[in-house]
């Protein structure tokens, strides 16, 4: 007799939606593939989208921005999708699109960030650069840490929480609280992880 072993569940809420979503993407990436893009050109193309929502939300339209930054994030999942779906999964592909991510989300806080430059609003204005420092050390530490052999998921706020959290707040244009949530939570996701390393780690390195 055999027993049968429980299913894995998602590591994070960003496993569990892309899990959910792929109903939805893998039909529309599907259409894309056949009409001859590749998974490199999907990255571009989202990077492209989200550095001109970047633009618009520079320019103070602020719930534009928003949704405009919703239909960023559908490409920004659908590269990822086409590569499963054609077998066209490649170290450099995986590698554009992780630097992609991270130029995109520099640029959309620094969308945030312009209306509150010009206004003269130092609070937001450092909020905003606390922000983007926190949400660069949330990918590398956990790029650092899968570069040494090592699961790094945990924490609150994941990228796709961040991008959850930006898209609400554009829509809502409570910019203000959000780059708050953000300066705390995302270098407080960066410290979990490092914990959690510190933690996995511990008396296994040699002296």
């Amino acid at each position: 007799m055999t027993t049968q072993e429980p299913k894995k569940r998602p590591a994070t809420f960003s496993d569990w939606a892309r899990t959910w979503g792929s109903k939805l993407l893998v039909p529309v990436a599907t259409l894309l593939g056949r009409l001859g893009l590749t998974p490199n050109m999907l990255t571009l193309f989202g990077l492209a989208m989200t550095l001109g929502v970047a633009v618009v939300l520079a320019l103070g339209y602020t719930r534009l921005g928003g949704w405009l930054f919703l239909l960023a994030g559908v490409f920004d999942a659908l590269d990822g999708t086409l590569a499963r779906l054609t077998n066209r999964k490649t170290r450099f592909g995986a590698f554009l699109d992780s630097t992609s991510d991270r130029y995109a989300d520099a640029a959309i806080l620094m969308g945030m960030m312009i209306p509150f430059l010009r206004a003269g609003r130092h609070t937001e204005v450092i909020l905003a650069f606390v922000s983007i420092i926190g949400s660069v050390m949330v990918s590398y530490t956990r790029a650092r840490a899968e570069g040494l052999g090592l699961d790094c998921k945990v924490g609150l706020l994941t990228r796709f929480e961040r991008f959850l959290i930006i898209a609400v707040a554009l829509i809502l244009n409570q910019v203000t609280p959000v780059l708050w949530l953000l300066a705390v939570l995302t270098n407080l996701t960066a410290l979990q992880r490092i914990a959690h390393v510190w933690r996995i780690t511990r008396g296994n390195d040699p002296v």
